[in-house]
């Protein structure tokens, strides 16, 4: 049997193994999209958004009033505007809107909370660029959606107008590492583990407490939230942090949406261009996001 397409994806991954040295395991997570490159329509336009570094993506369809605000993943410590740049592109396209991408700070060099305060300031840069907030998708991929997550989660306990809808792309939410996948899949994730997942978790925490609502949002009150969009690979450690998820946003009445892509791993959406299922829940986020930026 001809291999499938994730399948191809996992040789090639398994081909570039993790470095031990930091600088070279940032230049991999960027190399990763290096095979990508963007359609000919899209437009990106890098901008300081208070103090951190942003860029705009649109295609010649997006309606400038709808925005998502996205983080990328790279488990706080990786992954760059350059690395997710052609997966955001592709996002706003399938939702009918711009995108906007932060280049948050990175543990070790900046550690909790530096990464929420860019989120937090990025999203102020939106409010005060004039976008309404229902108009708005907060979205991030793995460390990033964890940081969406608790992002939102600031803004509500500040008082501020929150976003139209949340997306979650495979998000990191316990940096405790209790959930049952961590064992269960550990054996057909092959970019994540408890090992590795422990030391990204101790660099970003730099002795604050895993358990915090703030950093392990799957431990926070969620009421109040806007609806969210959760999409999890059925390979990845992660799978029970977005089941687990689910099940306490869905408790305290949040309309939520679970995806559990089968034999996805994680990231799948990053190899959209070469991988079916990325395609088709790139779309599946876009319809949501267009929907609910809509008033559906």
């Amino acid at each position: 049997m001809a291999p499938s397409d994730i399948d191809v994806i996992r040789v090639r991954l398994a081909a570039h193994p993790r470095p031990a040295n930091l600088t070279e395991r940032r230049a991999r997570v960027d190399a990763l999209a290096a095979d990508y490159a963007l359609p000919p329509d899209v437009r990106v336009e890098p901008i300081d958004a208070y103090g951190v570094p942003a860029e705009w993506t649109s295609t010649p369809a997006a309606d400038g009033e709808r925005v998502i605000l996205f983080l990328h993943g790279g488990g706080y410590v990786s992954g760059s505007l350059k690395s997710h740049r052609h997966m955001v592109a592709q996002a706003g396209r399938e939702a009918l809107g711009r995108t906007l991408a932060l280049g948050y700070r990175l543990a070790p060099e900046h550690p909790f909370p530096a990464a929420l305060d860019d989120a937090l300031t990025g999203y102020r840069f939106l409010l005060a660029s004039g976008i309404a907030p229902a108009r708005i998708a907060l979205a991030g991929e793995s460390a990033g959606g964890g940081l969406a997550l608790a992002t939102a989660l600031s803004l509500r306990e500040a008082g501020l107008p929150l976003p139209g809808c949340l997306w979650l792309s495979s998000p990191w939410v316990d940096l405790a590492l209790t959930g049952a996948s961590m064992e269960s899949k550990a054996a057909v994730d092959p970019l994540l583990g408890r090992t590795y997942l422990s030391e990204l978790a101790s660099l970003y925490l730099n002795g604050a407490d895993a358990l915090g609502p703030l950093v392990s949002p799957i431990n926070a009150d969620l009421a109040g939230l806007p609806p969210m969009l959760i999409q999890v690979g059925s390979a990845e450690t992660l799978l029970d942090d977005s089941v687990r998820l689910a099940a306490v946003a869905g408790a305290t009445d949040i309309a939520v949406h679970l995806e559990i892509w089968p034999h996805m791993i994680h990231a799948w959406h990053l190899f959209y261009q070469d991988v079916a299922d990325g395609r088709r829940s790139l779309a599946s986020a876009g319809t949501f996001i267009e929907s609910r930026l809509d008033g559906r």
